[in-house]
């Protein structure tokens, strides 16, 4: 039931992240960082115990 909440924490801090950086003009790194944290939420939801393997 809980299972979204890691990856929402993932999310919000590389998102977080990545409004720091592009207030420093570096989208570069804005992108880098929007997409890990969306990798690592979608890692933590499929390995969340209330999730089974499809």
């Amino acid at each position: 039931m809980d299972e979204y909440k890691r990856p929402y924490l993932i999310l919000w801090g590389g998102v977080t992240e990545a409004l720091g950086a592009l207030e420093r003009s570096d989208s570069a790194a804005a992108q880098s960082l929007l997409i890990r944290a969306q990798q690592a939420a979608e890692e933590a939801y499929i390995e969340a115990p209330d999730n089974p393997p499809a």
